[in-house]
Parts: structure tokens; sequence; C-alpha cells
């Protein structure tokens, strides 16, 4: 087979597998902008009159900006604290090894469920941050390490000038799955938190599902806002992740 004929099947067989893995996010926009959002007519491109009345809905029956909010607060603290956290004990190569304690227990004895620090506290540290970014750290050269210290460097300065900036693209993919993480968490969120002010997307999504089970448009508007801003990180930071990936030495 020619060469062009090849790689001209393989572009086809790339875009149709795009469209492929496009199609539930597009049947998922259609849906929202659908009128009263019935799925009786059967799946269709076309939709005649859209309308935004369930994003009407959505940010009436809850408060989605708050929501939203909590869900980027979230995230973004915890992604940050994974970041500290994992290139520190990264670094030190000794991670240490601490018992798993419910947390839920442990929150209501010291008082503290139902808090923003309930959401945080269980990804404050992450195994696999800590073992991704010493599997990069690994990489770097020994000998930058011996010349910093020669010239007087201290351990900090050699972390902060020396290690971290060779270490970038271990870090861009430990933030991504971090943010992606904390993001779509859903089990601790509902077990720690009680009130609506304090829910992030998948635990309001999922109330907003049992109050509008045959709302369809309203539950696929909550789908979107929620997919959107993740899709949005992962296609400015795929490069990096890709980078990560080899310079980690992952599969």
């Amino acid at each position: 087979m020619p060469r062009s004929l090849r790689r001209s099947a393989l572009y086809a067989g790339v875009t149709l597998g795009a469209i492929a893995m496009l199609f539930p996010f597009l049947w998922t926009v259609i849906t929202s902008i659908t009128p009263q959002g019935t799925l009786a007519g059967g799946p269709t491109l076309i939709v005649k009159n859209p309308t935004l009345d369930a994003y009407r809905t959505l940010f009436g029956a809850l408060p989605m900006w708050r929501i939203v909010a909590n869900s980027f607060g979230v995230a973004i603290v915890s992604t940050v604290l994974q970041l500290i956290t994992g290139s520190m004990a990264a670094y030190g190569f000794g991670p240490l090894q601490v018992l798993i304690v419910p947390m839920f227990i442990e929150m209501t004895i010291v008082n503290l469920q139902d808090t923003y620090f309930a959401l945080l506290a269980p990804s404050i540290a992450s195994a696999f941050g800590i073992f991704l970014l010493k599997q990069a750290v690994e990489g770097v050269p020994r000998e930058l390490d011996e010349a910093a210290t020669i010239d007087g460097a201290g351990h900090l300065r050699i972390f902060s000038m020396i290690v971290l900036p060779l270490v970038r693209p271990a870090l861009a993919t430990l933030a991504v799955f971090a943010f992606m993480g904390s993001w779509n968490s859903f089990l601790w969120p509902l077990v720690a938190i009680r009130s609506p002010e304090l829910m992030t997307l998948p635990l309001g999504l999922a109330t907003l599902q049992g109050q509008f089970t045959t709302q369809w448009s309203v539950v696929m508007a909550g789908s979107v806002v929620s997919i959107v801003p993740i899709a949005l990180v992962y296609f400015f930071a795929q490069r990096h992740i890709i980078a990560g990936m080899a310079h980690s030495g992952l599969k």
C-alpha cells in the first residue's frame, strides 16, 4: 500500500475516532438547548427553536455560581497543596508512611465537618503525586546538585532554583491530574458536606438530578457547566502531560 494511502487511512481512522468520542458531549449540549429537554424524538443534530431555559432553570434552582466557585477554589487550592507537598517529598526521596484513618471520624472529632477544610484535607498530599515527582527528580543529573553544593547553595536553594525548573513537565502533569481529581470528586464531598452553599459541582449535579428527573435539558445543562472547564484545562495542558509522561518514564 502506498505511503500516502496509508497516511490517508490513518487520518480517516483518527477523525472517525475523534467524532465518536466527541458525540456524547455534542449530544449533551444539543439536549441542554432542546425545548423541554425531550428525548422522545430520538437522536437529532438539528434543534428546532433552541432555548436556554434549561440553563436559567439550572442557575435558578441551585446557587450554581457559588457551587462553580467552590469547585474552582477547592480544585485550585488542592492542586497547589499537592504540588508543594509532592515536590518537597519527592526531593527528600523519603515520603512518610501514614496510617489511613477514617476521615469522617477525624473531621467530626476536630469539629471540622461541613467546612472547606474538610473538603481539602484528604487531598493535601497525594501518593501518586509523590511517586510521579520522585521519578522526575531522579532524572535530574546529580552533578547539578553536587556543583550547587560546592558553590555553597543550601537544600532550599537547590530545590527552588535547580530541581523545580527541571521537573516542570512533571509538575504540570501533576497539576492537571490533581485538578481533574478534585474537580470530579464526589464520594468525599458527599460524606463531608451537608450545606448547599459548600457543595462542589459533582455533588450539586447529583442533587439537581434528584430534583429534575424528567427535565433532561436541565441535567444536561449542568453536565455542560461541569465538563467545559475541565476540558479547557486539559486542552491547554495536554502537551505538558505528554512531556511529563515521557520525562517520568510512565506508559
